[in-house]
């Protein structure tokens, strides 16, 4: 009776394994669960990513849309035997942003929390700036200390000018009584 025992183990041991990898392979061919959130600056995405350290995840925006590729590992415990290895080893999600998202891609940024959240978020492009509204009285005393700037600029610029042709008249002056000299 110990060998059909043994048998039966065997075979429940054999049916646990291959169900157990069944399994993990729906697991591997159902995406990432995510969340996509978004604010007036940028779009968040939020990936379940349970299992993962750092170097198991790698994330991508093409098109669109975000990308994740998990890889992670299973650890071995000492003394315990792997009887169901339920858990999908490569997993995969892709997350649409809305069709008119306008966004930065190359400042993306990815953070991995300890509790196995994958936070990747994506600024969105500036588009124009904020013109300051200002009264008309504002504007006018504006323009009066703009152009009084200008004006100073343009008296020095003037100064600096006849400064310049002030020497060069000094030298053509001296050059002139040097030849006047070498003359007589």
């Amino acid at each position: 009776m110990t060998g059909f025992k043994e048998f039966g183990k065997s075979a429940a041991n054999a049916v646990l394994e291959r169900v157990g990898r069944g399994v993990g392979k729906v697991q591997e061919r159902r995406p990432l669960s995510y969340d996509v959130l978004e604010s007036e600056d940028a779009y968040l995405v939020v990936f379940d990513a349970p299992g993962v350290t750092r170097s198991d995840v790698q994330v991508r925006y093409v098109e669109g849309e975000v990308q994740v590729r998990l890889d992670r590992f299973r650890d071995f415990h000492e003394g315990f035997e792997m009887r169901f290895p339920g858990r999908g080893l490569s997993l995969d999600g892709r997350a649409r942003l809305p069709p008119d998202a306008d966004v930065d891609a190359g400042e993306a940024s990815a953070t991995l929390s300890d509790s196995g959240t994958l936070r990747v978020e994506v600024p969105k492009r500036a588009h124009g700036t904020d013109v300051a509204v200002r009264s008309e009285a504002e504007a006018e005393e504006t323009d009066a200390a703009d152009e009084t700037d200008a004006a100073g600029e343009t008296d020095e610029a003037d100064g600096a000018d006849a400064a310049d042709e002030t020497d060069e008249a000094d030298e053509t002056d001296a050059a002139d009584e040097t030849d006047d000299a070498e003359d007589e």
